[in-house]
């Protein structure tokens, strides 16, 4: 069957409506992958648009969270397929075909996630396709969609998928690479319109590919924060503590160039071992995922009175120990350079000050002095990082740290990046067909 070339059935949802590919949604939990989608769900309506979700069934999640999906319309249709995760439900003694892994580990999503997306294109018939990273299956499922119905497609790809910085590829494993730069020249050559959420994420897909904005759009779509998230999180116990000043930093960290924290532990180690820690001092690193590489670190500085390695919480309860922080730590190195993670835009809302270990040619580098704030230092400075925090701790009650008002953090809400969305689908959407 050739594309365009579907029969259809009359639908209940007008034409306005838009067939959302996702695999990160609720209840999935413990990262900011399902935001984005969620916020589309959640707001599109309020453009004029339906939208519909096509995503996995929870058994493909790791950790799922009974909060993660507040806020959503009770209209909403939700078709759920299965998905397997290689490493988890296919491995024998933990190894498993690399076949089966790429592009990613639910590369078994495609099976039933085009039969169920043809169903729904047939019974609804969306105007728009969108589909996002950070798995690439989902972009293939949006190819093969797009291919066989000719409905018009967005490929969301927010950051890079595939990288060259220094003299040194990302992702590193070569098969990995190639495989997503397989699906990337399928987007290129079928896809409506591609959007980001920085400049330079844009600019490394369209350079490689010579994709042709004049016709097809490219659009920078930033992340940002949902006011309706912080109303729950406002809702909730305190979690202040006013005999201590507490610096948190909210998420994953990791060795390596990109964020790992291992310099700033030496800088507290050094300002108490200078006698210029407060008492106090207290520094959260809240789900880290990588607890057991950083607690020897901390035992070896003898800082397990000041440095406290964190579970994860639930994400409204997350949000509230960002809101009662004192300041708030965000470490990004320069293998990140094109993203800006989305906490970066939670802590803009949060009014806290903030403490940035950001290489200096980054995007959330260039974010924090386009609004101009944070206090800002390359993460592989030590001795710079040293000098940061001690001003950051010590800093005059009369010159208090610049943060954002309420007016001026609002045009970073994920509302107003859905209405940046909902302009897109007008501009691709594909014209009603008359019901047969």
């Amino acid at each position: 069957m050739g594309a365009g070339t579907m029969p259809v059935m009359d639908s209940g949802l007008g034409a306005r409506s838009v067939l959302l590919v996702a695999y990160h949604f609720p209840p999935f939990s413990g990262s900011s992958g399902s935001h984005r989608t969620m916020a589309l769900a959640r707001y599109l309506g309020e453009f004029g648009w339906t939208p519909m979700v096509l995503t996995v069934r929870s058994s493909a999640y790791e950790k799922t969270g009974a909060d993660a999906g507040t806020g959503l319309p009770e209209s909403l249709i939700v078709r759920r397929v299965v998905a397997l995760d290689t490493g988890r439900h296919l491995a024998i003694r933990g190894r498993y075909p690399r076949c089966l892994s790429l592009p990613d580990r639910w590369v078994s999503w495609l099976a039933c996630a085009i039969p169920a997306g043809l169903a729904l294109i047939a019974r609804h018939r969306p105007a728009v396709l969108w589909t996002t990273f950070p798995l690439a299956t989902a972009h293939l499922i949006g190819w093969a969609l797009h291919r066989l119905t000719g409905v018009p497609w967005i490929a969301d790809f927010r950051d890079p998928m595939v990288e060259y910085i220094g003299d040194t590829w990302f992702p590193r494993d070569p098969a990995i690479r190639r495989s997503r730069l397989f699906v990337e020249r399928r987007v290129a050559h079928r896809a409506s319109a591609v959007t980001f959420c920085t400049e330079t994420a844009r600019e490394i897909f369209i350079g490689r590919h010579r994709w042709p904005s004049d016709r097809r759009p490219s659009v920078v779509i930033e992340n940002g924060f949902d006011e309706s998230d912080f109303a729950v999180a406002d809702q909730l116990p305190s979690r202040r503590n006013g005999q201590r000043f507490h610096l948190v930093h909210s998420g994953t960290l990791y060795p390596g160039p990109d964020r790992d924290p291992a310099a700033l532990l030496e800088a507290v180690a050094s300002l108490r071992a200078r006698g210029r820690l407060p008492e106090r001092f207290r520094l959260t690193l809240r789900a880290t995922g990588f607890d057991e590489r950083y607690r020897p670190v901390i035992d070896r500085l003898r800082l397990g009175a000041y440095v406290e390695l964190a579970p994860p919480l639930p994400y409204h309860e997350a949000l509230r120990e960002v809101l009662d922080a004192d300041g708030l730590l965000l470490i990004q190195g320069h293998t990140s350079n094109p993203a800006i993670p989305a906490k970066a835009y939670e802590y803009l809302r949060a009014g806290r000050p903030i403490l940035a270990l950001v290489d200096a040619g980054g995007e959330t580098s260039a974010l924090l002095r386009r609004v101009s704030v944070g206090t800002l230092v390359p993460p592989d400075d030590h001795a710079g990082i040293e000098r940061a925090l001690d001003e950051f701790l010590h800093r005059p009650q009369r010159q208090p740290a610049r943060v954002l008002s309420a007016q001026e953090s609002a045009r970073f809400t994920r509302r107003e990046r859905v209405r940046d969305f909902a302009a897109l689908l007008e501009r691709v959407a594909m014209p009603r067909r008359p019901a047969p």
